[in-house]
């Protein structure tokens, strides 16, 4: 009797935002103080140490979204995520016993093209958010066009 083949088993993909919350606030912005990263480079995310970073995903992933910051000393935290909800609805969580934020969320359905999506930030004690909405998650790239989008 033939085996059945078994879907692939989804998998955690973490992003990481490193954030110079001291550089952003002086300046007012994010751009150039916001590097992010995520688990998948080597199947196919580009951007890295950008803030146009393309993670490559598959439908049953797992995403995890945390913050490092470059000053410990000022506080820095994602304070929302915005993306197509058909795609991914993420989460906000905290590690237990602390005040430590995290987003998770499992993306929903193949991706077959870019999904941007925007991330909002809280940087010391400003009231309002910093955003960015350059990112974006992007499905498994076809035979022979993997090298398009590397950067």
């Amino acid at each position: 009797m033939p085996s059945k083949a078994k879907p692939p088993e989804s998998r955690p993909v973490t992003i990481t935002a490193v954030v110079d919350p001291v550089a952003a606030l002086a300046t007012g912005e994010l751009e150039g103080n916001l590097f992010l990263y995520d688990t998948n480079k080597t199947a196919g995310s580009t951007g890295f140490g950008t803030a146009d970073l393309r993670t490559r995903v598959s439908s049953g992933d797992t995403l995890i979204w945390n913050v490092v910051v470059l000053e410990c000393e000022t506080y820095a935290a994602i304070d929302g995520i915005v993306i197509d909800d058909k795609i991914c609805t993420p989460e906000r969580k905290v590690y237990p016993d602390t005040d430590i934020v995290y987003w998770t969320g499992t993306v929903k359905r193949h991706v077959a093209e870019p999904v941007p999506y925007r991330l909002k930030f809280r940087l010391g004690t400003v009231t309002e958010p910093f955003a960015v909405s350059s990112p974006a998650l992007v499905g498994q790239a076809a035979a022979g066009a993997a090298g398009k989008e590397r950067r």
